[in-house]
């Protein structure tokens, strides 16, 4: 049996979702040789075109497509000299069925859909740069005696004994605080920092949660507790999940503002070189209140905090932790604000070069990918253009 027969019954048997585990990954890599990926292109695209368009998608499909390298595809929307690979009918399932799948394989809805304005075709950047990988989980511990612990290379078990807390390292690679008796000194400080390019998750004595992301920061007490609340400070960004206990509120403090709970789960982005601050909530009820103005969010709200003014509105909360399911989501940013997060996770600086664009960016990139991935699909949108010199990356209209 020829090669290509073997690829199609095998397509077919993976549509029909009786692939093994073997298979299934034995035809993924099939998308990787050149004289195969052709030809499961073109099935792929003759089963979308044979879709009806108001029918939900097959599955298996949405899976595929989920699974696919990101230059195999920006490959299925090159054009050649202004004539479409594929039928129009089959490329707009094509980017339904990549919008459903939100793929953390590059996709990057631009404001120009890939496509140049002459129907020429697209060509992405060719970066000769050391390639600059994505961040990692990792993070620094520092204890109330100044010791500090590089997370990342501890290994799993007890790391320290401060106060009657044990302080381990989980076999997820989590921190786990655990009050094993009562202590006076339970009110000895603990900062977990993550730097540009790092984040990482906690377990604080009450069981809650907390979620940092880069360039951030989470001081608390051991005990977690301080005049009867739980109270931590945050810099930078956080994605927290509260155990109820009435008794005891939860108390999250920034540079311009508190946030009190009692059992929720929200996220707060609070970066100093930010203009705005960001407090999302997405179960429960939270109080803010910063600069005397008060503040009570349901869930499904966003409040913003500018130059002291507090305003409230519905939005996305999936945009506001995009982050923690390390995805960046973009919906209408103007470039600096997509920079601004590519900056903090690969761990770069960037200079942009004469006047910046004006226009906004929409779309779903994985954090995954190696920083010329994201540059690439970006600058697929003709309006903005890279070039990598070390960790510096220039950035032009």
């Amino acid at each position: 049996m020829k090669n290509s027969e073997q690829l199609k019954l095998r397509f077919e048997k993976y549509l029909a979702g009786h692939c093994t585990l073997e298979e299934t990954q034995s035809l993924m890599d099939h998308f990787h040789l050149d004289e195969d990926s052709a030809l499961l292109r073109e099935m792929i695209v003759e089963t979308l075109d044979v879709q009806d368009e108001s029918y939900p998608f097959n599955p298996m499909i949405v899976e595929l497509v989920a699974k696919v390298d990101t230059d195999l595809f920006l490959q299925i929307h090159a054009e050649d000299g202004g004539r479409s690979m594929y039928k129009h009918r089959a490329l707009k399932l094509w980017y339904r069925i990549v919008a459903v799948a939100a793929i953390a394989a590059l996709v990057f809805f631009g404001v120009h859909f890939f496509k140049t304005n002459d129907g020429t075709g697209i060509h992405p950047i060719r970066l000769t740069a050391k390639e600059i990988v994505p961040g990692s989980v990792g993070a620094t511990l520092t204890l109330a005696d100044g010791k500090t612990i590089e997370l990342s290379n501890a290994v799993n078990g007890e790391l320290a004994r401060e106060s009657g807390v044990v302080i381990t390292k989980s076999s997820d690679g989590s921190l786990v605080y655990e009050i094993e008796q009562s202590s006076v000194e339970l009110n000895r400080l603990n900062t977990l920092s993550t730097a540009k390019g790092q984040t990482y998750q906690v377990r604080l004595p009450d069981g809650s949660l907390v979620y940092l992301n880069a360039a951030s920061s989470l001081t608390y007490k051991t005990s977690l507790i301080e005049n009867g609340k739980r109270i931590v400070s945050l810099q930078g960004e956080g994605y927290f999940e509260i155990v109820k206990d009435k008794a005891h509120p939860f108390i999250v403090k920034t540079h311009n503002q508190e946030v009190e709970v009692l059992g929720t789960h929200f996220n707060i982005s609070s970066y100093q070189d930010d203009a705005v601050e960001k407090t999302t909530l997405l179960e429960g009820s939270v109080k803010l209140s910063a600069f005397g103005n008060f503040r009570i969010l349901k869930p499904g709200q966003q409040a913003k905090l500018i130059d002291g003014k507090m305003s409230v509105e519905e939005t996305d909360t999936d945009l506001a932790i995009a982050w923690k399911d390390n995805k960046f989501v973009f919906e209408s940013e103007p470039i600096e604000r997509v920079m601004k997060l590519v900056e903090r996770w690969y761990n770069v600086e960037v200079v942009y070069v004469g006047d910046k664009t004006l226009e906004k960016f929409t779309g779903n990139i994985s954090r995954f990918d190696n920083i010329s991935k994201v540059l690439q699909v970006v600058e697929l949108t003709k309006t903005v253009h890279f070039k990598i010199e070390g960790r510096k990356i220039y950035v032009s209209k």
